[in-house]
């Protein structure tokens, strides 16, 4: 597996890609089809004698969806070994539910007689939450912005992927958030599917459609 290590205000020493390479024989067993390793390590100091930290972040690249894992820690190579684990465990259970799915269905599944989706939440989003959005009630900090908030909230901007409830379950699993944004296939719907208890999952949905692919790529 080809491997890219990258730092951000740190060095990367011979020792660490050592390191790296040795963590990687954990995840290489889980992971046939992955091609590349990124491997990126962000120094960050701060304000009024907070210790810095290490941040890693992994990235898997490969035949199939993308998988990533993140770690902080003040030292960047306890950091390594937290985000690897986490990797390892993301890829553990996407290969359980798998096998787990092919012998006794459960979670999300589209009943094709009927058209309903069994075993999911479905619900609109709150009007209330969109109209604070929609006018700009919620405050907003950007990355750039220093200036002191007791509620940080980031901005991050993603293309559109169409796909069904199902595939986003499985994206989520992979990159190992508790929810995962798309657009339904089936509805044409801008969607999110969020983790509930156990093998269960919630999506909630916007009555407004989003626009065709088509239109989008004219």
């Amino acid at each position: 597996m080809e491997t890219s290590i990258v730092g951000v205000g740190v060095g990367i020493t011979d020792r660490f890609r050592t390191v790296v390479e040795e963590k990687i024989a954990r995840v290489q067993p889980l992971a046939a089809k992955a091609q590349r390793l990124d491997v990126k390590v962000t120094h960050r100091a701060y304000r009024g004698g907070r210790v810095p930290d290490e941040t890693v972040e992994l990235t898997l690249v490969g035949k199939g969806p993308v998988v990533r894992a993140e770690a902080v820690d003040g030292d960047k190579f306890v950091a390594l070994d937290l985000a690897v684990d986490k990797m390892s465990e993301q890829l553990r259970r996407a290969k359980e539910k798998r096998v787990d799915g092919r012998q006794h269905p459960r979670g999300a599944h589209f009943e094709k007689g009927s058209g309903a989706l069994e075993g999911i939440d479905v619900e609109p989003a709150s009007a209330d939450v969109l109209h604070a959005v929609a006018t700009g009630a919620i405050p907003v900090q950007n990355d750039d912005e220093e200036a002191y908030s007791p509620v940080v909230i980031r901005t991050k901007n993603f293309d559109a992927e169409w796909m069904t409830v199902e595939e986003a379950v499985d994206r989520m699993e992979l990159v190992g958030h508790d929810f995962f944004l798309f657009v339904d296939v089936r509805t044409d719907h801008p969607s999110v599917v969020y983790r509930r208890k156990g093998w269960d999952y919630g999506v909630i949905s916007l009555t407004a459609q989003a626009p065709p692919s088509e239109a989008l790529a004219s």
